[in-house]
């Protein structure tokens, strides 16, 4: 029995031990879903070397059905790109200045709840938050993805400034645009030329916290249909992004045309190659 059990089954407090029981079950649910993942991971990852299930069996001391099973069940190891255990899903609240009130972007609200459908979907627990109009939001948690532009938080935008190799910055004629300090391209939104065009920029990327002890997820888009462009790459290829950078820091931009509609992503396309970070640190 675990010092953890011992101290929880000693309270005497029912309401206490209520509290402290379900938190403590669903830390533990959090935890057998990563050791799952991450025994699938291992079984995977030997059996993409060349190793047989009967090899795997034999060295790990179980039976071939058994790895078998392992490979073919429990949650993908892709998931953990999003997170581990549980993931926040923040989206922006904006600004209606005309009406003087606090709105949310309809895109916003499809980018988030398809990104919390697709956490759930790899076994992940997510909540949802919203990045305030003043922008102000604490980074510095486990398990953030944060679908928000530079323009519109300060933290965000220190945040992107970390980047080695995409650098939001505004054009000459006002347009937010994203530089390839690799290449010297300059990827512009559709929206922002003339003649305009249904066509969006999307950046996905991994990013050090603010405080160093881990790392974030973000997705901005020059305008909305950028993010809804990068939720859909998620996905449909999150296990060749996953297998391409696992979880260390990159940054990478989606081409997205879509329907002027309805904003729906009709075609994506990865502009540039998934930078990592500790590549590129001298780009």
């Amino acid at each position: 029995m675990s010092d953890e059990l011992q101290r929880i089954m000693a309270i005497d407090d029912p309401y206490l031990l209520l509290r402290e029981v379900t938190t403590r079950l669903a830390d533990a649910q959090q935890e057998v879903t990563e050791l799952a993942r991450l025994r699938r991971r291992v079984v995977q990852d030997l059996h993409a070397q060349g190793l047989s299930y009967a090899q795997i069996a034999a060295k790990a001391g179980l039976s071939r059905g058994r790895i078998h099973q392992i490979r073919h069940t429990g949650p993908a190891p892709e998931g953990a790109f999003l997170g581990r255990g549980a993931v926040t899903v923040a989206t922006p609240l904006r600004r209606d200045d005309e009406r003087g009130r606090t709105v949310v972007a309809v895109d916003d609200v499809s980018s988030g709840k398809r990104l919390e459908d697709l956490a759930r979907l790899y076994g992940l627990d997510v909540t949802s938050e919203h990045v305030p109009v003043s922008g102000e939001i604490d980074l510095n948690r486990d398990g953030l993805v944060v679908v928000c532009g530079p323009r519109m938080s300060q933290e965000m935008w220190e945040t992107y400034g970390q980047d080695p190799v995409l650098r939001w910055e505004r054009a000459e004629d006002g347009p937010w645009t994203v530089v390839d300090r690799r290449t010297g391209a300059v990827h512009r939104s559709g929206q922002d030329s003339d003649p305009a065009r249904p066509y969006d920029v999307g950046y996905l990327g991994r990013l050090s916290r603010p405080d160093g002890s881990g790392s974030l997820l973000a997705i901005a888009g020059i305008h909305t249909q950028g993010s809804l462009g990068v939720v859909q790459l998620l996905a449909n290829d999150l296990n060749a992004l996953w297998g391409q950078v696992g979880d260390r820091r990159f940054s990478t931009l989606v081409g997205v045309e879509y329907d002027p509609e309805t904003s729906e992503p009709q075609s994506v396309e990865l502009l540039c190659p998934l930078y990592r970070h500790d590549e590129d640190t001298s780009a």
